[in-house]
């Protein structure tokens, strides 16, 4: 299964006018996007102090709670998963399109009508003993499918590592989101909390591999850059033959298994 990558999903975006012409600007004024291998942070310093702090909010907060949520029996925890996931096919489903990709579009699709359905709502996953894998992708893609450079790099309060790209993404993804505009309110209430469990989820299973790289390494903001950075140009076809592959420490879906070779 392909892992998701980073998504803005902790926060909600009202200013949707706001939003979108921001988006134009920064499309417009994008190049080509190409292999870029450099490092683009002009403002490291600052991003430092950020990450500083989203270490302290994973110390204080997300590694007690996930070893609290730890207990709950597998197959609750898998079905909190499916259900955050479910919710974000008919935006993966959209990005597939502006992506032209239509036969991942028609597979996110299908897998939403059949997970909302015989799999009650998104608890279960029938859809892939059906072969139905899906495609997970986000508005990150789409921009860089459209010749978006991937701009700065820097580090998101809460969120941790980003591109400008993805976080534009990342926010589009929240705004525009189908499912999020038209599902009552409660529903929304219980896809935030299923995405909020899905993060404690993965923190409590990559455990090591993220205490490693936030704790154990001589700078965790240089590793976390760099890891981050390798792994999502190899999730975009950027890069080639690499084994690295790296957890995005704040993100709502934000642990990539990572490979020791």
């Amino acid at each position: 299964m392909e892992h998701r990558t980073a998504n803005f999903r902790g926060c909600r975006i009202a200013a949707h006018g706001a939003l979108l012409a921001v988006l134009g600007a920064f499309v417009s004024a994008c190049a080509t996007a190409g292999p870029t291998q450099a490092i683009n942070d002009p403002d490291e310093a600052h991003n430092r102090q950020i990450h500083e702090f989203n270490k302290d909010v994973d110390r204080t907060v997300l590694r007690p709670a996930s070893r609290t949520y730890a207990v709950l029996p597998d197959p609750v925890e898998r079905g909190i998963e499916n259900f955050a996931e479910n919710l974000d096919l008919p935006g993966e489903s959209l990005n597939s399109l502006l992506q032209g990709r239509p036969g991942a579009a028609v597979e996110n699709a299908a897998r939403f009508v059949v997970n909302s359905t015989i799999g009650i709502g998104g608890l279960f996953d029938p859809a892939r003993s059906m072969g139905l894998e899906g495609r997970e992708t986000g508005f990150g893609e789409t921009l860089y499918t459209w010749g978006a450079d991937e701009g700065v790099y820097g580090e998101v309060p809460f969120l941790g590592p980003r591109t400008e790209r993805d976080l534009v993404g990342d926010v589009v993804d929240i705004a525009l989101n189908p499912v999020r505009l038209i599902v009552p309110p409660g529903v929304r209430t219980a896809g935030r909390a299923a995405e909020a469990g899905s993060i404690l989820g993965d923190r409590a299973q990559y455990s090591e591999t993220i205490d490693s790289v936030l704790y154990e390494s001589a700078d965790s903001y240089s590793q976390a850059r760099l890891l981050y950075l390798q792994n999502r140009r190899f999730e975009l076809g950027q890069t080639g033959g690499t084994d690295d592959v790296f957890i995005d420490p704040y993100a709502a879906d934000p642990y990539e298994e990572y490979d020791a070779q």
